[in-house]
């Protein structure tokens, strides 16, 4: 007899329910939130479903990477989806969520979204550790610039040099026209100086890692593309062979107008920023510099230039990004460098 099982997933603990082909329920418990737990569940009842569904969330990739190596035919399906069955139920709880996820599994309506592989997860970690520790580094430079505002010190602009060693100069010698002030500059000279290192270490790290990485070396040759935008890339897809046509990246991006059609209306609308907004605003620098500073000719860089200079900067950025994604799929799929002369066909 097939059966299929449903998985409410939450931090210490996984609601299970079992029903058959005909949607009668053969078994329900629960187990701690852990793979092994899971396939010992199923051995204890001698039960081998034909398909196991859990919704996204954040146990959701260690989960599916588990039961996938212990031989369980397990699917991870989009809880923003599921959430549109199982909000039919006249009840909410955790064992009426994993009778649903059961009865989604035995009828299939679900599609699985794509789980990414470790090495991706590693320069996905490996990237945003750095974004962060540079993020957490403005915040600390924009609160002392507002507590010596109330006192009308008004720090200069800085550079990169020597660690933006320039900020805590000002703010060692704002310190000294004030206790008060000079115990706060004690407190953040340090941290700042520590997180302008380790963000500089982090920095280093991303750059070697994409020097080493073939791929990213072939992606770095598109105008505009970097260490950072070819490695968030490429930690983003994984699989370029999950896109049976390369155009299709720009929608995966949220790139390509919301459409809206209804009996005699049909309307195109502003991009839909789905998907990964931290790799759509790289793309967006990438063609804000193809336009604006990039200097060596490219048929992309004409291509770009003309069109901003027809329909505006934005919406010519806009375009540039989503034409700089499909040809970072298009390299990656072909295998190929981006031709300087003849741009490669996207």
């Amino acid at each position: 007899m097939e059966h299929y099982a449903g998985l409410d997933v939450s931090l210490k603990e996984i609601s299970i329910c079992v029903v058959d082909r005909d949607g009668k329920t053969i078994a329900r418990g629960a187990c701690p939130s852990d793979p092994e737990s899971v396939a010992g569940w199923f051995r204890n009842r001698s039960l081998m479903p034909r398909r196991i569904v859990h919704e996204s969330g954040n146990l959701s990739i260690w989960l599916q990477r588990g039961m996938t190596r212990l031989g369980l035919p397990a699917a991870c399906i989009d809880a923003r989806k599921a959430h549109k069955s199982l909000s039919a139920r006249l009840n909410k709880s955790d064992a009426s969520d994993a009778e649903g996820l059961a009865q989604l599994a035995r009828t299939g309506w679900f599609t699985p979204v794509h789980i990414r592989s470790e090495d991706a997860d590693r320069l996905r970690s490996l990237v945003g550790a750095r974004e962060r520790l540079i993020r957490l580094r403005k915040d600390l430079e924009g609160h002392i610039r507002g507590v010596l505002k109330t006192f009308g010190i008004r720090m200069i602009g800085i550079g990169q040099g020597k660690q933006r060693q320039a900020f805590r100069d000002q703010l060692a010698a704002a310190g000294k026209t004030d206790p008060v002030l000079r115990a706060i500059a004690d407190a953040f000279i340090a941290t700042h100086a520590k997180l302008c290192q380790v963000a500089d270490d982090l920095d280093k790290a991303v750059r070697k890692t994409a020097k080493v990485h073939p791929v990213a070396r072939r992606l770095m040759t598109i105008p505009g593309v970097g260490p950072v935008n070819a490695l968030s890339f490429i930690a983003l897809v994984d699989d370029p062979a999950r896109f049976s046509r390369t155009s299709d990246v720009g929608a995966f991006l949220g790139l390509t107008p919301k459409r809206h059609q209804s009996g005699e209306m049909d309307w195109s609308g502003r991009v839909s920023k789905c998907g990964d907004g931290a790799m759509r605003g790289l793309l967006f620098e990438a063609a804000s510099s193809v336009i604006h500073q990039v200097k060596r000719f490219s048929r992309l860089k004409s291509w770009a230039v003309r069109l901003a200079g027809r329909r505006g900067f934005r919406k010519a950025a806009v375009a540039t990004a989503r034409k700089i994604a499909v040809l970072m799929l298009t390299l990656w799929k072909n295998g190929t460098d981006y031709q300087w002369t003849k741009e490669a066909t996207a």
